[in-house]
């Protein structure tokens, strides 16, 4: 009898997803197994039934390629999440059609990979016997299960060289540039990029800000005879008087989208600067994604298969540092990991004078350092990362 094993990609696309098809494949065919993927996420399980074989023939080059060679959505029949922890049950004859779908293929196992609406969806299909595993997806960085997801660092790469890009234009016009970057619920990818960037503000959903510490940072820089400033906003950021921005859609999560334009407008209203805004966007999803990501994406893809193999349905695969592990689906999306305001990044930032728009310039450096760094055992080594995965699929492959 054959083994099979079936993978889709689910959800928002971003950096990485080939490297872990490829991995899953080539993992399937040096142990035995054949490979089937299903096109268009969800979708493709249902009738009409959508897939393709997949081999390492079918496979090759794909490692480097953005986007993914089995399409993707984040609409159709298939929606378990229209909030932070708001499950919308499927309906049955989807789930029934699915269970026929994954026996009539003779499915020993079906990696489900996404984010957190995504592998909402796989849970609901454990719960109800189908053989499921995760893998994580999220240019956001946002699942606490796992201490980094692929994509992530591509999309920090794509912003800090929009930074990059933008000192230069700033700084020969002496403008305020705005740039917005994605980052719903938290703002990994505004702190990451507006450190590696040189940002001078950097706004994100876990701290409230104010417009008047924002000017502020812009009247004390050019106090200072430096005549740009360059603000880094996480498109999920609330404004001052704790609204989000962007556009209510039904029966589905808010479109976010807008906040830079808002806060551009502000800040040229009330200071009468010359201010300029970029809005990223999809940028942050496309392109070939970065040798990090596509070290990690691999790894992910080999030990998905790894626990269909073992028969450990319902966990979700994920890396912490030195060890590559797997948790409960359901755990996975339970809780959304955001940035600490108290953490290391911030307390860095602030003490390099970048403003988190929560306090005066003169006050930013203050008590930065008050909180003892302190070690963590259980924690996940982040350091040592790309070297552990690196090594992990060497051994995989060897």
């Amino acid at each position: 009898m054959s083994k099979r094993i079936g993978i889709l990609t689910s959800g928002g696309d971003c950096p990485g997803l080939n490297a872990v098809i490829r991995g899953a494949v080539k993992t399937c065919v040096q142990l035995g197994y054949d490979c089937v993927g299903f096109l268009k996420g969800y979708e493709g399980l249902y009738a009409p039934v959508q897939y393709l074989p997949l081999t390492g023939e079918s496979t090759k080059g794909i490692l480097n390629q953005g986007g993914t060679i089995l399409g993707s959505t984040n609409k159709g029949r298939f929606s378990a999440i229209r909030g932070v922890s708001d499950r919308v049950e499927i309906a049955q004859h989807l789930i029934d059609g699915v269970k026929e779908t994954v026996r009539h293929l003779d499915l020993d196992g079906l990696i489900c990979v996404g984010g957190d609406g995504s592998l909402a969806i796989a849970q609901q299909f454990y719960e109800n016997g189908i053989p499921v595993v995760g893998v994580p997806k999220t240019i956001d960085n946002d699942l606490t299960a796992t201490a980094f997801t692929f994509g992530f660092d591509s999309a920090i790469e794509c912003a800090t060289d929009a930074l990059d890009r933008l000192h230069t234009t700033a700084a020969s016009h002496e403008r305020i540039m705005v740039l917005e970057v994605m980052g719903r619920h938290a703002g990994w990818i505004a702190l990451h990029s507006g450190i590696a960037g040189g940002g001078d503000v950097i706004l994100i959903p876990e701290i409230p800000w104010s417009y008047e510490h924002v000017c502020h940072k812009i009247l004390h820089r050019e106090s200072q005879g430096k005549k740009f400033t360059l603000v880094v906003v996480a498109e999920g950021a609330h404004l001052p008087d704790g609204a989000m921005v962007g556009e209510q859609q039904d029966g589905r999560q808010m479109k976010l989208g807008g906040i830079g334009k808002a806060v551009t407008q502000e800040i040229e209203r009330r200071l009468h600067r010359e201010t300029r805004l970029c809005v990223l966007g999809h940028l942050q999803r496309g392109g070939a994604p970065t040798t990090f990501d596509r070290v990690l994406a691999t790894q992910f893809g080999a030990h998905a298969v790894r626990l269909v193999v073992e028969g450990r349905f319902g966990e979700m695969i994920c890396s912490r540092p030195p060890e590559m592990t797997s948790v409960p689906i359901a755990e996975a999306v339970s809780k959304i990991r955001q940035v600490d305001p108290l953490g290391p990044a911030v307390q860095a930032a602030r003490a390099l004078g970048i403003s988190f728009g929560d306090r005066p310039a003169d006050e930013l450096s203050h008590g930065v350092f008050d909180l003892k760094l302190e070690h963590v055992p259980d924690g996940p080594d982040t350091e040592g990362l790309l070297e552990s995965t690196q090594s992990a699929v060497q051994a995989a492959f060897a």
